[in-house]
């Protein structure tokens, strides 16, 4: 069994597998109910953003405007299904700003953020 991170085994189970076998959960299981799914896909969100913040000099793009070109590869790989935290890193920017950005391009709203700014709802 190799070591995981808590964020890789919260993001294990709202995918439906058991982080240390692999194997499929049962397919009636609590972790199939929306709001534990949309918890522990937020709780592993929550882990990694953490985890950024110790990495956050790779934001080289802060404050930077968005190209058109950056927005369709975000959107590009937000509707493959890349990890949240995985577009920040590639974006060189923060959780905070891929969440901001994918709200104001309507693909999440602002309950389904996990990061939370002055101008969102706490």
């Amino acid at each position: 069994m190799s070591i995981q991170s808590p964020a890789d085994v919260l993001s294990t189970l709202a995918k439906g597998f058991d982080p240390s076998s692999g194997a499929a959960l049962d397919a009636m299981g609590l972790w199939r109910e929306p709001a534990v799914a949309d918890a522990l896909r937020a709780g592993a969100a929550a882990l990694e953003e953490r985890a950024s913040h110790a990495r956050a000099p790779n934001a080289a793009n802060l404050g930077q405007p968005w190209t058109p070109q950056e927005e369709h590869d975000l959107l590009t790989g937000f509707a493959a299904g890349t990890p949240l935290p995985e577009l920040a890193s590639r974006h060189q920017r923060s959780l905070t700003a891929i969440e901001a950005r994918l709200e104001r391009l309507g693909k999440i709203t602002a309950g389904q953020r996990v990061t939370r700014n002055r101008f969102t709802a706490a």
